[in-house]
């Protein structure tokens, strides 16, 4: 779930018919999975979204969560999880497997998609470990908890932000993946995790992104800005903004840009764009999250057995240099982007994916 956006431009002259805004859709994804109440059996299955827990244990129960191609959870989706073990998605889009014993990652598909886990160890027992949480987390966006000795079963956790319950979409005794609830709102926020034999707390910052309408107003053949503001939050923060529609609104920088926000009261960041044609448009905006080089380095090692020979000494140097130069981390990026571009689908393209978004 990302801060998405639509507008209309109408023939004639361009004009903007308001901001729709996605919060109904999101509450009602919410609560649907939440209390366990029915989807829509007709959620289409083959464009998904498969969502891991980034750590998952070896032996141990996980549970993961599928996305239709309409943004829901979706139901009755089956996943190969590997090693002969398939499961299918229960009416709150989510399914629970359980981790082989051996290996260092697991690659979950279905529909022609796939999503990758790391297998780490096991957390020791206990109330006294420190969870790791983002800093800063979006509103409308999934994010991780890890750190701790959670349970594999999503339903055997709970989750508040600020006192509201959140949605838990994967889980592993070592990370969670986590929605916000439809009453949070922008600014800081205390999570609270319990299992039923021990509870963690960690604070983190809830922030919104919200677009403002274009200036000046869209016209044929005329440059515009687009204002993505941050609210909850006066820090500058790296943003990921993506054109939906290329063929009604063009981005002059091209159709996924990352811009910094100014930071302050007043925070934001312009991009430039501009009207192609009559139509409804859209665009998504999310938060780009710190490096983890550790993660990408072991996608890294994992990819190399399955490239080819000629691949294989660029990704073992590239899991070098981010080991002993970390600060070359935004070269091996755009390294590793030119790889994964000339990578055809498959379980080697799936693990150079994770860890260039580990990047």
């Amino acid at each position: 779930m990302l801060d998405r956006h639509s507008r209309h431009i109408n023939r004639t002259p361009y004009s903007f018919a308001g901001i729709a805004y996605a919060l109904a859709a999101v509450a009602a994804l919410f609560l649907s999975a939440l209390f366990s109440r029915a989807q829509s059996a007709a959620n289409p299955t083959w464009s998904v979204t498969i969502v891991l827990p980034p750590i998952i244990v070896a032996g141990h129960p996980a549970t993961l969560a599928v996305f239709g191609a309409d943004g829901r959870l979706a139901s009755g989706v089956t996943i190969d999880t590997g090693r002969g073990q398939r499961v299918t998605t229960d009416e709150t889009g989510r399914a629970t497997f359980t981790v082989p014993p051996d290996g260092s990652f697991v690659l979950a598909k279905s529909s022609g998609a796939a999503s990758a886990a790391l297998v780490g160890e096991d957390p020791p027992a206990g109330s006294s470990q420190k969870l790791d949480v983002a800093p800063v987390i979006s509103l409308k966006d999934r994010f991780s908890i890890c750190g701790a000795a959670f349970r594999g079963d999503a339903e055997a956790n709970r989750v508040k932000i600020n006192g509201e319950r959140a949605l838990i979409l994967g889980a592993s005794p070592a990370c969670l993946v986590v929605l916000p609830g439809p009453k949070a709102s922008p600014g800081a926020a205390v999570i609270t995790v319990q299992t039923g034999v021990a509870q963690w707390t960690a604070a983190t910052t809830l922030v919104s992104l919200e677009f403002d309408s274009p200036e000046p107003a869209l016209e044929p053949a005329r440059k515009s800005k687009l204002v993505v503001r941050a609210r909850g939050v006066d820090q500058p923060l790296r943003v990921s903004v993506e054109n939906q529609t290329p063929g009604v609104l063009r981005f002059l920088r091209g159709d996924t840009q990352e811009v910094r926000t100014s930071g302050g009261e007043n925070n934001f960041a312009a991009i430039e764009v501009q009207a192609i044609r009559s139509g409804d448009f859209s665009f998504q905006a999310r938060l780009v999250a710190s490096p983890n080089l550790a993660i990408a380095e072991r996608y890294l090692q994992a990819a190399e057995p399955l490239a080819p020979k000629d691949v294989q000494h660029r990704l073992k140097d590239m899991a070098g240099r981010l080991a002993r130069h970390p600060n070359d981390s935004e070269k091996v990026r755009l390294q590793l982007d030119r790889v994964v571009s000339s990578t055809i689908g498959g379980d080697l393209r799936t693990l150079l994916e994770a860890a260039a978004a580990a990047l």
